[in-house]
């Protein structure tokens, strides 16, 4: 089972348009390795940190 921080980031993405690719490229990882962390596959220390971090600042950057 996916841990509820993961479903409510994807949500956040839809709802700003934000890509697998797009966060991919933010983070400097593969979009597959982004799918693995998003889906439960990987649990990587920090990741909720980093993801959460890398979306907030997509966010910012368009609405600049």
């Amino acid at each position: 089972m996916n841990d509820k921080w993961t479903g409510n980031l994807i949500g956040k993405m839809h709802n700003h348009k934000i890509s697998y690719d797009d966060l991919a490229k933010k983070l400097n990882i593969t979009k597959s390795y982004i799918s693995m962390v998003l889906n439960g596959a990987r649990k990587p220390p920090n990741a909720r940190q980093r993801f959460e971090a890398a979306v907030a600042e997509i966010i910012e950057e368009r609405s600049s």
